[in-house]
């Protein structure tokens, strides 16, 4: 390794800046983004995500010339750094396609500034091959360098989970690769400086990005599998969550609960090794089928309320309806991807008024991408409402008062099962 390497970090989201500020400790890091709004609010060591504390994130903005970080969206700035670590999302489009113009662009970008003997780490999830077969090209073209002769490459996948303050980026093994032998021990050296959890080097950069991608894939089939049960055990007339307890005392069953698969991980990744099986010749059954039943769950949800609310005798057309959450997963303010949205909409199909409380949640954000007008203090409803949907396990909705908040004959449905059984009248 070099005695002290320059890092640049580029893409300061939920990934990219957890992983700068780990960095800025032991290294000089210059953290990229194109958001300008978001790097002024870094520059004032405030973070929206929440992923970094802010005494932290201001402790690492007091750098010095051999640590310590520098947030900028000035591209020229990233040509003191030897090693690029590229953090963007991976998105999908309205067809479930992948869409990796964010890697490109950013690829783009460090190509325009890229020295020899340079190395770009890729963090983002991408399908087998991304790196070595659409990235490295472009690096190639905008350098005018030569792969593994000019310039290197590696890929080690991020594996944050978002809100998660015991799985913090230092505390999750990493994973490893590089494009040659000696570039492969470089990159895992490196993280090892700053990854407590520990390093695995895979043998290939493209067994990093498929062990990257299989793991999501693997959690939202086994999800898919217990949404599946839901449905079944629902019409039987059997507590799922029950089921699940007694099943969980066999020392061999892995333990799963139904629910809305939303993310920027889990409800995105199984379509990229899906669309890299197609371009091969194989068709996916297993993933695709998962996915099938995840993307349905909030419209599921939603038709299950409805049809107790008819049986109760509860107002549908024109009735009120209160939604609690609307981030993808509790005690985070991310709502990429989530299907909360599903519910809401599915009950807006019948013509039903919705509000939507989440104390989590931006709601310029919220506003921006769902057109929604969010309520965050669910400690001052005054409404009554004819359908209460538990989206989201967010630690303030067990001191709700729900029975001041239902109108007569109204349904409770706990899409979790996080509150008090005796309080609801359904759950998944």
């Amino acid at each position: 390794m070099k005695k002290q390497p320059c890092i640049s970090i580029i893409g300061l989201g939920y990934v990219g800046l957890p992983l700068a500020v780990a960095f800025a400790k032991k290294f000089k890091v210059i953290g990229f983004d194109i958001n300008a709004k978001r790097i002024e609010e870094l520059n004032d060591g405030l973070d929206h995500t929440l992923e970094v504390d802010n005494e932290l994130l201001q402790s690492v903005l007091k750098h010095n010339d051999d640590t310590g970080l520098v947030i900028t969206n000035d591209q020229n700035l990233l040509y003191q750094a030897d090693v690029h670590i590229v953090t963007v999302p991976t998105p999908t489009d309205k067809n479930r396609q992948p869409v990796l113009t964010p890697l490109i662009k950013a690829s783009e970008t460090i190509g325009q500034i890229m020295k020899k003997n340079d190395i770009v780490i890729y963090e983002s999830t991408v399908y087998p091959g991304v790196t070595e077969d659409v990235c490295v090209p472009v690096l190639e073209e905008k350098s005018g360098l030569k792969f593994n002769q000019d310039f290197y490459a590696g890929y080690s996948p991020e594996r944050i989970n978002p809100g998660d303050k015991v799985h913090t980026v230092t505390q999750i093994l990493k994973v490893t690769s590089g494009s040659t032998p000696e570039i492969a021990k470089y990159v895992d050296d490196l993280y090892a400086e700053v990854i407590t959890a520990g390093t695995h080097m895979a043998p290939s950069i493209k067994v990093a990005e498929a062990a990257k991608v299989i793991e999501n894939s693997q959690r939202d089939i086994n999800i898919a599998f217990v949404n599946e049960l839901s449905k079944i055990f629902r019409k039987l007339d059997i507590d799922t969550d029950a089921v699940i307890e007694a099943a969980a005392t066999k020392w061999n069953f892995v333990k799963f609960t139904p629910g809305l698969v939303g993310g920027h991980c889990i409800g995105v990744d199984p379509y990229y090794l899906a669309q890299r099986a197609l371009e091969v010749g194989y068709n996916p059954e297993i993933i695709l089928a998962g996915r099938r039943m995840n993307d349905g769950m909030g419209e599921y949800v939603a038709q299950e309320v409805i049809k107790m609310m008819v049986q109760k005798e509860a107002k549908v057309k024109n009735g009120k309806t209160l939604v609690l959450g609307i981030t993808f997963k509790e005690n985070c303010p991310d709502v990429r991807n989530t299907k909360a949205i599903d519910v809401i909409n599915e009950l807006k199909a019948y013509n039903m008024q919705v509000d939507v409380c989440d104390p989590w949640a931006n709601p310029e954000e919220v506003k921006s991408i769902f057109n929604l007008d969010l309520l965050t203090d669910c400690s001052k409803l005054d409404s009554k409402y004819d359908s209460i949907v538990l989206c989201v396990s967010h630690k303030e909705f067990l001191n709700l008062d729900y029975k001041a908040l239902k109108n007569k004959n109204a349904v409770l449905f706990d899409v979790k099962s996080f509150l008090p059984k005796e309080i609801v009248d359904g759950r998944l």
